[in-house]
């Protein structure tokens, strides 16, 4: 009797609502501000985000075709285990276990009492509360694709509605009151652009969500890439529209006028749990991908007979994101892999290349403005790594640390299962 598997269920409006919910975090409506300081000139700022939109979305389409090449769980992990080996693979892998999405669910579970503290006073400071939302989201993605795509589908229609609909009435209500610029001209240095964009292409992270679920698409060779550019591009018209918003209406303190605290307060809580939702749900995938190929626990690829869901790998997620929520560890972990997140999204992105000469699928998506769009990306990628080690020598090499912090498990798992390469 074979084991249960993985099953095809979603479609491509899924894919797209997955990768939204993961990009848009509330972190948009801070992050402006902080790269605004780096890079402080309006049209410098706005062409930081643009050029992280166009990254982001050259990106999606490399995905999308590698994706359809390979309709696997696992995202990058499973391109650059195929490209580059077993132990590049692991440490993408890992990177997003113990930080990537660990390390943010963490970062947005206590966001999300921070945001509730409005309603709540005292909420806050409750971790428990923060847990709770963690292994609340987990048990609904554990018991299958239908309560978790109702959940997501849901939660990301509200905020784009309300993002929207924020974006809109502040607009409208600047043109007609005198509008004071949040940053003003002044040059701007090639190394400040580059690494200004470490934040916007943070911020941009999430775009490839849609690959980590490959697996659990109906026809991928052609709903992935849908579900890709639909999603990316919609993250980059609302996050250019945001940034603009930011030039007009926001003054250099950082304050949006008179708007009610409560009502950004509740738009900020649906963001977050949007997000927290796709992660628990896109994460675990990668988990899985691993332990199938003998580089992870082996129980974190079992499937659930009933609900079809990888839930020891849903469940060890959550469990070490609310380790890193009462032990607060999760702010330095995220500050030190940020760079990380970019350079494995360049390389799975340069497996590209390495692939390119092996027998492509038959009818298999083929990435748009290749090869010179996935190679800008990729050129431009490992630039913003080069600059942010050289800008930030002690986060990197912190960040280096806990990447191959991960070894003696890899090393320990491929023991114990026999696996080699």
């Amino acid at each position: 009797m074979s084991s249960p598997s993985l099953e095809r269920r979603l479609g491509p409006v899924d894919a797209a609502a997955v990768v939204i919910a993961n990009v848009v975090g509330v972190g948009i409506f801070t992050t402006p501000a902080f790269v605004a300081t780096i890079v402080p000139n309006p049209q410098a700022l706005l062409g930081v985000w643009v050029c992280g939109g166009a990254l982001a979305f050259a990106g999606s389409l490399a995905y999308a075709e590698l994706a359809a090449r390979r309709p696997l769980a696992g995202g990058e992990y499973v391109y650059v285990r195929e490209s580059f080996g077993d132990l590049a693979a692991f440490l993408t892998g890992w990177t997003s276990f113990v930080a990537g999405f660990s390390g943010a669910i963490a970062a947005g579970a206590v966001g999300v009492t921070v945001y509730l503290d409005r309603f709540v006073p005292g909420i806050a400071q409750s971790e428990p509360v923060a847990v709770a939302i963690i292994v609340l989201l987990a048990v609904v993605h554990a018991r299958g694709l239908g309560p978790g795509r109702v959940v997501q589908g849901a939660l990301t229609l509200i905020k784009m509605g309300a993002l929207v609909a924020f974006v809109g009435i502040v607009f409208t209500s600047s043109a007609a009151g005198e509008i004071t610029p949040a940053v003003k001209g002044g040059p701007v240095r090639m190394s400040a652009l580059l690494f200004a964009m470490v934040p916007v292409m943070f911020s941009y992270s999430g775009w490839n969500a849609a690959a980590y679920i490959a697996e659990e698409i109906r026809e991928p060779s052609r709903n992935l890439p849908l579900g890709l550019a639909i999603g990316t591009a919609t993250t980059v018209v609302l996050y250019v529209s945001l940034n603009a918003l930011y030039l007009r209406s926001v003054t250099p303190r950082g304050s949006l006028g008179a708007w009610p605290e409560q009502l950004f307060s509740g738009l900020a809580v649906l963001i977050i749990l949007g997000s927290l939702s796709a992660m628990t749900l896109a994460g675990p995938r990668v988990y899985f991908a691993m332990a199938r190929n003998g580089a992870f626990f082996s129980a974190a690829a079992r499937v659930h007979g009933r609900f079809r869901t990888p839930v020891v790998a849903i469940a060890a997620q959550a469990v070490w994101s609310s380790v890193l929520v009462l032990s607060g560890t999760f702010e330095q972990l995220l500050t030190y892999t940020g760079f990380a997140v970019i350079l494995f999204s360049g390389v799975a992105v340069l497996s590209l290349f390495v692939l390119d000469g092996r027998a492509r699928k038959a009818g298999a998506f083929r990435a748009w403005g290749y090869p010179w769009a996935p190679a800008i990306f990729c050129v431009v990628s490992f630039a913003i790594v080069a600059n942010a080690i050289v800008t930030a020598p002690g986060p990197a090499i912190a960040g280096f640390a806990v990447i191959l912090g991960g070894l003696p498990i890899y090393w320990w798992t491929r023991s114990t299962t026999g696996a080699c390469g």
